[in-house]
């Protein structure tokens, strides 16, 4: 029960951020430009976060799923912490503590 929970809240999330990234706010575009990147980086972003909705929503490829969501998390970590923008990492530890149990729980 517990994972399948924690999969479809991880489905959910993923495709969410996904979409959010991908359409670009203006404080979206904005956060990316601060951290360094390329104009086109949020769409990347948004388009990895959807691949990895549509992996974990697939029981044949959720292992791959959960490893890409992983990869993709850790850089958003590693970028926050690197330009001390402190104020991500709360919905990002959400993100790495349902990776985790759905991880765990596989």
């Amino acid at each position: 029960m517990i994972h399948t929970v924690s999969i479809w809240l991880l489905v959910a999330g993923f495709f969410g951020a996904g979409l959010f990234n991908a359409i670009g706010t203006p404080a979206t575009r904005d956060d990316f430009a601060r951290w360094g990147y390329p104009h086109w980086w949020g769409r990347l972003t948004g388009a990895l976060e959807m691949m990895c909705a549509l992996l974990l929503a697939l029981p044949a490829s959720r292992m791959a799923g959960l490893a890409l969501a992983a990869l993709v998390i850790a850089a958003a970590v590693l970028t926050v912490l690197r330009h001390r923008d402190f104020t991500h990492l709360v919905p990002l530890g959400v993100f790495v503590a349902v990776i985790a149990l759905a991880g765990i729980s596989t």
